[in-house]
């Protein structure tokens, strides 16, 4: 697999649109919520630099860290079922 922004050359279009789409979710709940990206790293337990990062829907941050900032700020993800069908 690629290293870092190149990343996205293995991913399709759809899944890179919903990482974006999850940092700038990320992004908006964190100013709403009234923090700066220092605050939310210190939070999270990561240097500041991923909270950007995760906000620019760079798609080489750990998905762990990116559920962990949305979870910050109340955000859930749910995915459908495979076979379409709602989520347990």
């Amino acid at each position: 697999m690629a290293q870092g922004k190149r990343i996205s050359q293995d991913i399709g279009s759809d899944a890179l649109q919903a990482i974006k789409d999850m940092g700038a979710a990320a992004r908006r709940a964190r100013t709403a919520a009234g923090e700066g990206q220092a605050a939310a790293a210190a939070r999270l337990g990561v240097h500041v630099q991923t909270i950007g990062r995760i906000e620019a829907g760079e798609p080489g941050v750990t998905i762990g860290h990116v559920m962990g900032l949305l979870a910050l700020y109340g955000i859930a993800v749910r995915l459908p079922a495979p076979d379409g069908g709602p989520t347990p």
